[in-house]
């Protein structure tokens, strides 16, 4: 492309901007060209996208007046007011370009580019420096870091969206034929005559299944909750220490070598959901017998209190370590012999659920740690929702 000729009196760079804005998207779509694989199969308007829209929208941000306190502040990401059309047009370009099959380092690369560009294209029409240029170059850096956030935090969204889409979509089509695994064990110990090897398999594809089945529950309750949607829940009116000796059955029949002791004390019931509590339960049990102490007993108990009625739930063995006690109701938040390489029967969601089933009711749930008192969970459910 020809040079364009030096101003016998400057221009603004923000005028610049404005008078040239073709000029400079014209070769922002030369470059967008060059990304391939995404740019092989877009036509020219889906290469320009917004690029004019955030070069005009930074001109504006530009000629808007900014005390030297006001660039200190927007300098450190503090202010003053960003610059709605500049903010709209670069979310807007992120989310496309996501769309299209650009990755970030790529969608990065064309504000690189464009920077360059501008910069160059203005310089070359100056005819001598001066201080003011100087203060409309970090004006305009200004404005393309402000757009080029505006992309990435879009982009980032929109990544975070497909993937929590594709993991509900992976969660619930592998029901089925988790299903028809759990069901064929179940058909084959109960129909089939088997013993020694034959009966341990069957046995194994039973306890697999179920334990997958658990897994694939709460990477869907996981991305509910990501999608923004509140753990449903069913209320009705039930007997805690029914759900509690129920859940309690369950964890003996997976981990034979267990026996949970639970204590009952006065009234325990009130209107929730039994389904979610017993996930609530289930959970809780099975967290204490993974980082409980092999030879302690893993206590529970239940007390009727006036409006509520509180659980507790006790293991021995190692402490949580006290960093990690503001973290550990958080999603994918695994022990640390499970990140050192230790077996792991989990996505490290149960405790994330747990609290999860406790918000939904508009309980309470804490959780203290120490060498000399092991580990203590207590929940706290007002009788109704």
């Amino acid at each position: 492309m020809p040079r364009l000729s030096r101003q016998v009196t400057a221009m603004r760079l923000s005028e610049f901007i404005r008078q040239h804005v073709d000029r400079i998207v014209d070769e922002w779509e030369q470059f967008a060209r060059t990304i391939t694989p995404a740019a092989e199969y877009m036509d020219r308007a889906a290469l320009r996208d917004h690029a004019k829209a955030i070069l005009l929208a930074a001109a504006r941000d530009m000629s808007t007046a900014q005390s030297a306190s006001e660039q200190l502040a927007k300098a450190k990401g503090e202010g003053p007011e960003k610059t709605p059309s500049l903010d709209e047009a670069g979310a807007s370009h992120g989310e496309l370009r996501h769309t299209v099959g650009f990755d970030l380092v790529q969608m990065t690369s064309e504000f690189r580019h464009l920077r360059a560009c501008v910069i160059r294209l203005w310089v070359d029409s100056l005819e001598s420096p001066d201080l003011t240029y100087f203060q409309d170059m970090i004006r305009f850096n200004e404005a393309i870091d402000e757009a080029l956030a505006e992309s990435t935090a879009a982009y980032a969204e929109q990544v975070n969206h497909s993937r929590d889409l594709f993991l509900a979509i992976l969660g619930h089509d592998l029901r089925a034929p988790l299903q028809a695994v759990s069901m064929s064990a179940e058909l084959l110990l109960r129909k089939a005559t088997l013993e020694g090897d034959a009966l341990a398999c069957a046995n194994n594809i039973k306890d697999g299944a179920r334990n997958m089945a658990v897994l694939v529950s709460d990477l869907l309750e996981l991305v509910r909750s990501r999608l923004g949607k509140r753990l449903p829940i069913e209320p009705a009116p039930m007997d805690l220490a029914e759900t509690a000796r129920e859940a309690i059955a369950q964890a003996c029949a997976a981990h034979p070598q267990c026996d949970p002791a639970l204590s009952v004390e006065g009234d325990t019931r009130g209107v929730w959901d039994g389904r979610r509590l017993a996930q609530m339960l289930q959970n809780l049990i099975g967290n204490a017998l993974q980082h409980g102490s092999n030879h302690s007993v893993i206590k529970l108990s239940l007390r009727g209190e006036t409006d509520s009625v509180r659980l507790t739930v006790h293991n021995d063995g190692t402490p949580i370590p006290p960093e990690v006690i503001g973290t550990i109701f958080d999603p994918l938040v695994r022990s640390a012999d499970e990140e050192l390489g230790g077996p792991s029967t989990s996505l490290g969601l149960g405790l994330f659920i747990v609290k999860e089933v406790v918000d939904a009711h508009q309980g309470t749930i804490e959780v203290s740690s120490s060498e000399a008192e092991g580990t203590l969970f207590s929940v706290v459910l007002p009788r109704k929702v």
